[in-house]
């Protein structure tokens, strides 16, 4: 067998491309198993998701208001290129919360009857069954091998940005729970640059430094950059 080596490609390629024919393998194996039969208990498969659906519907953080959160980030600095980067991810969470809610709702009301089941809200039904995230959701997030990790992710990110509103900027930020970890190095950049008189933004360049002592001990933000972790 040829080694990725061969066609000019890092070896990590053979790893991707073996995780990546697996998922697939067990994604069919998956589908193909029956859907009709009840579950362990006796449940069938609509209790099943229906009890998802109530717990993640209890789970699920409030809705921003886009007037309250412009008034918050008025109050600290105005729109500097930090606080443009807060509402831009939260403008792209809030895009997953609204849709995570409406398509719960309406996946209650295709169970009971009230509405059609159409094609979407099949596969979020046969999608959460299974433990996975809905194809519908991963489209406007991010990917994620199960649906309580993905879950899981959606309550950090939101937590990040509500204490970021509530308290300012924190110690350190959870660079890998971004939409756009790029931009927020960009608007680091931006910052340091306006600090710096003279400074030119297209010379100001990242240098990261990894410190010996862990999270817990960072109670400040540093004099100039930021402090990241999650990576």
């Amino acid at each position: 067998v040829e080694t990725p080596e061969v066609m000019g490609l890092h070896p990590n390629a053979e790893l991707a491309f073996n995780a990546s024919i697996a998922k697939t393998i067990l994604g069919t194996i998956m589908d193909v198993q029956p859907k009709d039969s009840a579950g362990a208990g006796g449940e069938s498969r609509e209790t099943v998701v229906l009890r998802v659906a109530d717990d993640l519907q209890t789970k699920c953080p409030p809705n921003y208001s886009k007037p309250e959160i412009r008034r918050t980030l008025e109050s600290r600095g105005g729109w500097t290129p930090m606080n443009i980067f807060l509402s831009q991810e939260i403008d792209r969470i809030q895009i997953v919360l609204s849709l995570v809610k409406k398509t719960l709702e309406d996946l209650k009301l295709a169970i009971a009857g009230t509405i059609i089941m159409s094609q979407d809200l099949q596969n979020a039904l046969n999608s959460l069954y299974d433990a996975r995230v809905p194809v519908k959701w991963l489209k406007v997030s991010w990917d994620s091998p199960t649906l309580g990790y993905w879950f899981s992710d959606v309550l950090g990110r939101s937590r990040q940005y509500s204490k970021w509103l509530e308290e300012g900027e924190p110690s350190a930020f959870w660079l890998t729970g971004f939409f756009n970890p790029q931009g927020f190095l960009t608007a680091v950049k931006q910052m340091t640059t306006r600090k710096n008189s003279g400074w030119a933004l297209d010379a100001v360049v990242v240098k990261t430094d990894v410190l010996k002592h862990g999270l817990e001990r960072v109670s400040a933000a540093p004099d100039d950059g930021v402090y990241i972790y999650g990576l």
